[in-house]
Protein backbone atom coordinates (compact mmCIF):
# COMPACT_ATOMS: atom_id res chain seq x y z
CA UNK A 1 0.00 0.00 0.00
CA UNK A 2 1.61 3.57 -1.13
CA UNK A 3 2.12 5.34 1.67
CA UNK A 4 0.71 8.44 -0.04
CA UNK A 5 -3.30 7.98 -0.27
CA UNK A 6 -5.29 9.92 -3.03
CA UNK A 7 -8.85 10.16 -2.79
CA UNK A 8 -11.74 11.40 -5.64
CA UNK A 9 -14.26 14.17 -4.90
CA UNK A 10 -16.18 16.31 -7.19
CA UNK A 11 -17.26 20.00 -6.01
CA UNK A 12 -20.94 19.40 -6.08
CA UNK A 13 -23.02 22.04 -6.61
CA UNK A 14 -25.15 22.33 -3.56
CA UNK A 15 -21.43 22.33 -1.92
CA UNK A 16 -20.19 25.74 -3.67
CA UNK A 17 -21.12 29.39 -3.04
CA UNK A 18 -22.75 31.75 -4.96
CA UNK A 19 -19.86 31.78 -7.49
CA UNK A 20 -19.96 28.12 -7.93
CA UNK A 21 -17.16 27.42 -6.25
CA UNK A 22 -16.16 25.18 -3.36
CA UNK A 23 -17.43 26.44 -0.18
CA UNK A 24 -13.84 26.20 2.15
CA UNK A 25 -15.72 24.41 4.32
CA UNK A 26 -16.82 21.87 1.93
CA UNK A 27 -12.93 21.46 1.20
CA UNK A 28 -12.39 21.07 4.58
CA UNK A 29 -14.40 18.72 5.26
CA UNK A 30 -13.09 16.56 2.00
CA UNK A 31 -9.85 16.89 3.31
CA UNK A 32 -10.63 15.20 6.85
CA UNK A 33 -12.42 12.57 5.24
CA UNK A 34 -8.96 11.70 3.09
CA UNK A 35 -7.19 11.75 6.26
CA UNK A 36 -9.98 9.09 7.66
CA UNK A 37 -9.95 7.39 4.45
CA UNK A 38 -6.20 7.43 4.97
CA UNK A 39 -5.54 5.95 8.64
CA UNK A 40 -8.32 3.67 8.45
CA UNK A 41 -6.68 1.60 5.78
CA UNK A 42 -3.43 1.89 7.16
CA UNK A 43 -4.58 0.51 10.67
CA UNK A 44 -5.17 3.95 12.64
CA UNK A 45 -8.44 5.19 11.48
CA UNK A 46 -11.65 6.71 13.68
CA UNK A 47 -13.41 3.47 13.62
CA UNK A 48 -10.98 1.40 14.81
CA UNK A 49 -9.79 3.96 17.59
CA UNK A 50 -13.30 4.24 19.11
CA UNK A 51 -13.29 0.49 19.74
CA UNK A 52 -10.14 0.97 22.33
CA UNK A 53 -11.73 4.41 23.38
CA UNK A 54 -9.59 6.56 21.55
CA UNK A 55 -9.99 9.22 18.68
CA UNK A 56 -7.98 11.60 16.61
CA UNK A 57 -9.04 15.39 17.48
CA UNK A 58 -7.59 18.14 14.78
CA UNK A 59 -5.56 20.58 16.52
CA UNK A 60 -4.55 22.83 13.81
CA UNK A 61 -5.54 23.03 9.93
CA UNK A 62 -3.98 25.51 7.47
CA UNK A 63 -5.34 25.80 3.82
CA UNK A 64 -3.70 27.72 1.31
CA UNK A 65 -5.36 27.82 -2.24
CA UNK A 66 -4.59 28.93 -5.26
CA UNK A 67 -7.87 28.33 -7.18
CA UNK A 68 -11.24 26.62 -5.73
CA UNK A 69 -12.45 23.71 -7.58
CA UNK A 70 -15.55 25.39 -9.83
CA UNK A 71 -19.07 23.46 -9.80
CA UNK A 72 -19.11 19.74 -11.13
CA UNK A 73 -15.53 19.23 -11.21
CA UNK A 74 -13.54 15.91 -10.12
CA UNK A 75 -10.85 15.99 -8.05
CA UNK A 76 -8.26 14.50 -5.82
CA UNK A 77 -7.02 14.73 -2.29
CA UNK A 78 -3.61 13.58 -1.82
CA UNK A 79 -2.81 13.00 2.14
CA UNK A 80 0.15 11.66 3.90
CA UNK A 81 1.95 11.87 7.09
CA UNK A 82 4.55 13.73 7.56
CA UNK A 83 5.85 13.36 10.80
CA UNK A 84 4.54 11.90 14.35
CA UNK A 85 5.94 12.60 17.61
CA UNK A 86 4.05 10.49 21.12
CA UNK A 87 0.85 13.01 21.32
CA UNK A 88 1.07 15.02 18.36
CA UNK A 89 1.21 13.63 14.38
CA UNK A 90 0.94 16.20 11.32
CA UNK A 91 -0.85 15.66 8.24
CA UNK A 92 -0.21 17.47 4.71
CA UNK A 93 -2.91 17.42 1.74
CA UNK A 94 -2.86 18.38 -1.92
CA UNK A 95 -5.53 19.72 -3.77
CA UNK A 96 -5.42 18.28 -7.56
CA UNK A 97 -7.06 17.36 -10.72
CA UNK A 98 -5.41 15.56 -13.61
CA UNK A 99 -1.82 17.84 -13.12
CA UNK A 100 -3.18 21.39 -12.19
CA UNK A 101 -3.05 21.85 -8.25
CA UNK A 102 -5.21 23.98 -6.80
CA UNK A 103 -3.72 24.24 -3.33
CA UNK A 104 -2.32 22.26 -0.17
CA UNK A 105 -3.16 22.04 3.70
CA UNK A 106 -1.15 21.19 6.25
CA UNK A 107 -3.19 19.86 9.78
CA UNK A 108 -1.47 18.74 13.40
CA UNK A 109 -3.65 16.04 15.23
CA UNK A 110 -3.60 15.04 18.81
CA UNK A 111 -5.02 11.41 19.70
CA UNK A 112 -7.47 11.83 23.07
CA UNK A 113 -8.99 9.17 25.60
CA UNK A 114 -12.55 9.54 25.15
CA UNK A 115 -13.22 8.83 28.52
CA UNK A 116 -10.76 11.30 30.51
CA UNK A 117 -10.44 13.35 27.36
CA UNK A 118 -6.80 13.80 27.66
CA UNK A 119 -3.93 13.16 25.00
CA UNK A 120 -3.02 9.60 24.77
CA UNK A 121 0.32 8.11 23.40
CA UNK A 122 -0.17 7.91 19.66
CA UNK A 123 2.86 5.02 19.73
CA UNK A 124 0.68 2.94 22.18
CA UNK A 125 -1.25 1.77 18.79
CA UNK A 126 -0.21 -1.07 17.34
CA UNK A 127 3.85 -0.72 18.50
CA UNK A 128 4.07 2.62 16.74
CA UNK A 129 3.23 1.26 13.22
CA UNK A 130 2.30 5.08 12.39
CA UNK A 131 6.29 5.21 11.81
CA UNK A 132 6.30 3.14 8.67
CA UNK A 133 3.64 5.40 6.99
CA UNK A 134 5.51 8.75 7.28
CA UNK A 135 6.46 10.59 4.10
CA UNK A 136 9.49 13.04 4.50
CA UNK A 137 10.26 13.82 0.71
CA UNK A 138 7.27 14.99 -0.59
CA UNK A 139 7.01 18.74 -0.26
CA UNK A 140 3.90 20.78 1.02
CA UNK A 141 5.24 24.44 0.30
CA UNK A 142 2.84 26.35 2.39
CA UNK A 143 3.79 27.44 5.91
CA UNK A 144 2.93 25.97 8.69
CA UNK A 145 1.60 28.58 10.59
CA UNK A 146 2.08 29.71 13.79
CA UNK A 147 0.73 30.99 17.04
CA UNK A 148 -2.39 33.85 15.92
CA UNK A 149 -1.71 37.05 18.19
CA UNK A 150 -4.32 39.48 18.72
CA UNK A 151 -4.36 42.41 20.87
CA UNK A 152 -7.29 42.84 23.61
CA UNK A 153 -8.92 45.46 21.11
CA UNK A 154 -10.81 43.15 19.06
CA UNK A 155 -14.10 43.81 17.89
CA UNK A 156 -16.84 41.69 19.16
CA UNK A 157 -18.37 40.94 15.99
CA UNK A 158 -21.57 38.37 16.67
CA UNK A 159 -22.68 36.25 19.21
CA UNK A 160 -24.23 32.80 18.17
CA UNK A 161 -26.10 29.66 19.57
CA UNK A 162 -24.59 26.14 19.13
CA UNK A 163 -27.15 23.29 17.83
CA UNK A 164 -27.52 19.49 16.87
CA UNK A 165 -26.31 20.31 13.92
CA UNK A 166 -23.06 21.75 15.25
CA UNK A 167 -21.68 18.50 16.98
CA UNK A 168 -19.82 15.70 15.35
CA UNK A 169 -19.13 12.38 16.75
CA UNK A 170 -16.44 13.37 19.46
CA UNK A 171 -19.41 15.37 21.07
CA UNK A 172 -18.28 18.73 20.64
CA UNK A 173 -18.36 21.26 17.82
CA UNK A 174 -17.13 20.02 14.63
CA UNK A 175 -13.98 21.47 13.33
CA UNK A 176 -15.64 22.86 10.04
CA UNK A 177 -18.47 23.96 11.97
CA UNK A 178 -15.93 26.42 13.29
CA UNK A 179 -14.71 27.56 9.65
CA UNK A 180 -18.19 27.83 8.60
CA UNK A 181 -19.22 30.17 11.14
CA UNK A 182 -15.59 32.53 11.13
CA UNK A 183 -16.02 33.05 7.31
CA UNK A 184 -19.83 33.98 7.87
CA UNK A 185 -18.11 37.00 9.63
CA UNK A 186 -17.93 38.76 6.18
CA UNK A 187 -21.09 39.17 3.95
CA UNK A 188 -21.95 38.44 0.96
CA UNK A 189 -20.85 41.52 -1.01
CA UNK A 190 -17.49 41.03 0.50
CA UNK A 191 -17.16 37.71 -1.33
CA UNK A 192 -18.19 39.15 -4.83
CA UNK A 193 -14.76 41.07 -4.97
CA UNK A 194 -12.64 38.91 -2.52
CA UNK A 195 -11.49 35.25 -2.27
CA UNK A 196 -9.90 33.10 0.50
CA UNK A 197 -6.31 32.74 -0.14
CA UNK A 198 -5.45 31.17 3.20
CA UNK A 199 -7.73 29.95 6.16
CA UNK A 200 -5.81 28.89 9.51
CA UNK A 201 -7.09 27.42 12.61
CA UNK A 202 -5.88 26.56 15.97
CA UNK A 203 -7.74 24.69 18.04
CA UNK A 204 -7.45 24.93 22.01
CA UNK A 205 -10.60 23.90 23.78
CA UNK A 206 -14.17 22.34 23.22
CA UNK A 207 -17.62 23.71 23.00
CA UNK A 208 -20.71 21.81 23.29
CA UNK A 209 -24.47 22.32 22.06
CA UNK A 210 -26.17 24.92 24.12
CA UNK A 211 -22.24 27.03 24.37
CA UNK A 212 -22.74 30.22 23.37
CA UNK A 213 -19.67 31.58 20.58
CA UNK A 214 -18.50 34.65 20.54
CA UNK A 215 -16.45 36.06 17.34
CA UNK A 216 -13.97 38.92 18.11
CA UNK A 217 -12.38 40.23 14.72
CA UNK A 218 -9.16 42.76 14.27
CA UNK A 219 -7.64 43.75 11.27
CA UNK A 220 -3.71 42.75 11.25
CA UNK A 221 -1.65 45.84 10.28
CA UNK A 222 -0.35 46.49 7.07
CA UNK A 223 -1.68 43.46 5.74
CA UNK A 224 -3.00 45.12 2.63
CA UNK A 225 0.03 45.33 0.69
CA UNK A 226 -0.57 43.41 -2.88
CA UNK A 227 -4.03 43.34 -3.09
CA UNK A 228 -3.89 41.18 0.53
CA UNK A 229 -5.69 41.49 3.86
CA UNK A 230 -5.54 39.27 6.71
CA UNK A 231 -8.23 39.60 9.62
CA UNK A 232 -7.62 37.44 12.80
CA UNK A 233 -10.60 35.68 15.06
CA UNK A 234 -10.83 34.69 18.14
CA UNK A 235 -13.88 32.27 19.44
CA UNK A 236 -14.68 32.31 23.09
CA UNK A 237 -17.26 29.94 24.08
CA UNK A 238 -19.93 30.90 26.72
CA UNK A 239 -18.23 30.58 29.96
CA UNK A 240 -14.98 32.82 28.75
CA UNK A 241 -12.95 30.00 27.57
CA UNK A 242 -11.14 30.88 24.54
CA UNK A 243 -11.89 28.00 21.97
CA UNK A 244 -10.03 29.10 19.00
CA UNK A 245 -8.26 31.45 16.70
CA UNK A 246 -8.19 32.35 13.05
CA UNK A 247 -6.05 33.70 10.67
CA UNK A 248 -7.94 34.59 7.06
CA UNK A 249 -6.05 35.88 4.30
CA UNK A 250 -8.52 37.25 1.41
CA UNK A 251 -6.97 38.64 -1.80
CA UNK A 252 -9.00 40.89 -4.29
CA UNK A 253 -10.46 39.61 -6.57
CA UNK A 254 -9.43 40.78 -10.57
CA UNK A 255 -12.60 42.41 -12.38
Amino acid sequence: MDKIGRYEFMAEPFHCDFSGRLFMGHLGNHMLNAADFHSSARGFGMKYLMSIHRSWVLSRLAIEMTEMPTQYTKFNVETWVESAMRYFTSRNFAVVSDGKVYGYGRSIWAMIDTETRQPTDIYDIDNGAIDQWIVKDKECPIDKGGRVKMSDHAELVRTIDTYYNDVDINGHINSVKYIEHVLDLWPLEWYRTHAVKRFEIAYVAEAHAGDQLSFYRETDAGSSEGGEQEFSVRIVRTDGTECCRSKVTFVEMKS
